[in-house]
């Protein structure tokens, strides 16, 4: 039987078949091989991080339990920090005068438990402000490692869909490799051995060679991505990045708490419940997926998760969960402020149809979504007329900003809890702790599961105590960013005195003295021309040092007519200023140019307004123009760029005045924070309120009036302020 190719041709085909296998195999194989590349970077970065703490532990502190250790002699021989005897081996160390083998001995494992306590200690943080060597290798190989899988599940696949039909096909070839033995070879053999040869032909030069090819290539080219390659790919999904290194190396960011605060017997059954995340167009960060299931496990539930958790992500995958087992209806209520906002996470995060019951138009998008099903977005001022069939049931009921119905009269309390009764499953949501203030806790709860409300009811005065916290942890849910973000760059806060001129400081006295008390807020804002500010020459210093370095900035302001100034000061560099105005739709749409606008822009908002409900993590500079009256007003203003996603260190500036009721309100927000800050994640009950009322400003103001008069030689006059500029 004749064929048209030769025994070679037949050899070389089997040789590159069998070539191609081999590398596929290999390819599959590179996942655990990859991985063990991210154990020893992160092994690397870690000792490194070790090291830096022990050069600056003396060596002193061998002797700290009185060991007898000859110090002097270590150090004579250059052994002067705890660093310098980790790196050194037992034979270095002995090899010192007066040190003997089993001093050396002694000592190794003195400095061996220190790295053991260091070790237990570090956090890993990692940052495109903060690169070196190690922390480069480590995103590097994170990023190879992360890019990879999807080639190698393709090497994984075409093995699956083909090894077996090439393997026969290349026993059914072998006989053509032999020219002799062909002669003698059947005529069905001959013919098996021609048609193996024009399908493993047709093999190499169709698809399947080219598909092999193609993936092997990328996987190729992966393998050598270069370093600034990684930090750009760790900017744009560092979420993925945190979650691929909990996954290799547990515990290396510091959040390997199984049990995420949880009881244990409350905690063994969240882990088992089931989340089907199909149709979720997001990763979930390790605690969400757990915030997820606590959701879904429990049924009626309080997330207080602190800002830039992501709630309402953790929300949006509770929903879409729900979906793939069955689920059709959800309805979200929320402040009008954040309606937009939440219609556009959903669509981004999932396939999720959402649809605006709020306005003008609030009946027929309704109609709407009972007809077509989705997530209903309403907002609390239209729960009245969200009118339903007493017998219709949706699946959940999401409340955010749960805080707005503490109060059990209210009217939006008694409509919202009218729309709770045809909802199966309730998750009210906050980012105000509302451990300091008990009964507000306890009445939300009270909503959600009245039988655990009834019984902590009585315990409400031991809020501190583990019985309490125990005893809502069925309900209410709180994760600090601290505890499970503890890789978040980080958070570098500066005060930045400006020292008045002349003209500012007459101005500032001048409004003090007449009275004109929101005028004194506005201290060197409320000059004629901001060229002579020195508040505002300190801001475009910061945004030109921002666009340097590549940041965008947020400044943030109380006053209409100071964040006006501000825009007309620095120009173009300005997006349009977001305050109370600006409808939720709009505020999104700047938000959104502001992303996509170079480094040096500026985004200019009223801190009520931009201040909540908006992610701006493009952003990494936030100024703040003058202090605010409450602490949590200043936080949610930071939180909006501090938050899960951001890859770079945020610096808060705070744009202070000397001389004025800057400093000492200042000094009193320092006070009411380290309250909150000590009572108010540890579910105590904080009997201060949180914020300067006009009582303590009025008291500000008198001391101002009295200094001022001091200091102009006139007789202080006790005049209190008639206006505080907060209502």
């Amino acid at each position: 039987m004749a064929r048209d190719f030769s025994s070679r041709d037949a050899k070389n085909l089997i040789t590159k078949h069998n070539a191609l296998l081999s590398s596929l195999k290999d390819a599959a194989k590179l996942s655990g091989i990859l991985k063990e590349n991210i154990k020893k970077a992160a092994d690397t970065l870690v000792v490194q991080e070790i090291l830096t703490i022990l050069r600056g532990v003396p060596v002193e502190e061998l002797n700290r339990e009185k060991n007898g250790i000859r110090v002097k002699a270590l150090i004579d021989h250059n052994f002067t920090t705890m660093a310098d005897l980790y790196v050194a081996s037992v034979y270095n160390i002995t090899a010192v005068r007066g040190i003997s083998e089993d001093t050396a001995y002694t000592i190794k494992r003195i400095v061996n438990s220190f790295v053991e306590k260091t070790r237990n200690e570090i956090k890993i943080r990692l940052s495109v402000d903060n690169k070196n060597k190690y922390s480069a290798n480590l995103v590097r190989a994170v990023s190879i490692y992360k890019n990879s899988l999807p080639h190698i599940q393709k090497c994984d696949d075409i093995i699956f869909d083909q090894s077996e039909n090439i393997i026969d096909n290349i026993a059914d070839l072998k006989p053509a490799t032999n020219g002799l033995r062909w002669l003698f070879t059947s005529k069905s053999t001959k013919s098996k051995a021609t048609e193996a040869y024009a399908n493993l032909k047709e093999l190499t030069d169709g698809s399947y060679g080219a598909e092999v090819r193609s993936t092997l290539s990328a996987l190729n080219k992966l393998s050598n991505t270069s370093l600034e390659d990684a930090w750009s790919d760790f900017t744009l999904d560092n979420v993925r990045f945190y979650n691929i290194l909990e996954e290799t190396n547990p515990g290396l960011l510091g959040t390997d708490d199984a049990l995420y605060g949880l009881p244990e017997d409350l905690a063994r059954q969240i882990q088992d419940e089931c989340f089907f995340p199909d149709g979720l167009k997001c990763t979930l960060r390790r605690y969400q997926e757990w915030g997820v299931k606590y959701i879904l496990h429990q049924e009626k539930v309080l997330l207080g998760d602190e800002m830039g958790l992501g709630k309402t992500i953790q929300a949006i995958a509770a929903m879409v969960s729900l979906k793939n087992t069955g689920a059709t209806h959800f309805v979200v209520v929320c402040p009008a402020s954040v309606v937009t906002n939440w219609c556009r996470e959903i669509a981004k995060h999932s396939l999720l149809r959402a649809t605006k019951v709020h306005g003008n138009d609030r009946k027929n998008a309704l109609k709407c979504w009972l007809r077509t099903g989705g997530v209903a977005v309403t907002t609390y001022e239209t729960t009245p007329h969200f009118e339903l069939e007493n017998d219709f049931k949706f699946a959940m009921l999401v409340v955010d900003e749960a805080h707005y119905i503490k109060n059990p009269y209210a009217k939006r309390t008694i409509h919202t809890k009218a729309l709770c009764r045809h909802a199966e499953r309730l998750l009210f949501m906050t980012g105000t702790a509302l451990e300091n203030k008990v009964d507000e806790m306890i009445s939300l709860i009270s909503i959600l599961q009245p039988k655990i409300a009834e019984q902590v009811q009585g315990l409400a005065f031991m809020a501190s105590a583990p019985q309490f916290r125990n005893k809502v942890a069925p309900v209410y849910y709180r994760r600090k960013r601290e505890d499970v973000l503890t890789e978040l760059p980080e958070l570098i806060e500066s005060k930045e005195w400006c020292a008045m001129s002349k003209d500012e400081e007459q101005i500032y006295e001048d409004a003090i003295l007449g009275k004109h008390f929101t005028e004194a807020r506005r201290v060197s804002w409320n000059i004629d021309n901001l060229k002579n500010s020195s508040k505002a020459n300190r801001l475009k210093e910061i945004v030109e040092e921002a666009e340097a370095e590549d940041r965008k900035v947020i400044v943030f302001s109380f006053f209409l007519d100071t964040i006006r100034k501000i825009h007309m000061f620095l120009g173009q560099r300005c997006l349009n200023p977001i305050n109370g105005s600006v409808s939720p739709q709009r505020r999104q749409e700047i938000i959104d140019e502001f992303d996509k606008a170079p480094a040096g822009s500026v985004l200019v908002a009223q801190i009520q307004s931009g201040g909540t409900g908006l992610n701006i993590q493009s952003a990494s500079v936030v100024v703040i123009c003058e202090p605010q009256f409450k602490p949590s007003i200043e936080n949610q203003a930071i939180s909006r760029a501090y938050r899960m996603g951001q890859s770079r260190n945020v610096l808060v500036y705070r744009l202070l005045c000397e001389n004025s009721i800057d400093e000492r309100i200042t000094e009193l927000l320092e006070q009411k924070q380290a309250i909150f800050d000590a009572f108010a994640d540890k579910s105590v009950s904080a009997q201060q309120s949180l914020e300067i009322d006009d009582k303590t400003f009025g008291e500000i103001i008198s001391e101002e009036i009295a200094r001022i008069n001091e200091k102009r030689g006139i007789s202080a006059a006790n005049v209190l302020p008639s206006e505080t500029g907060e209502k």
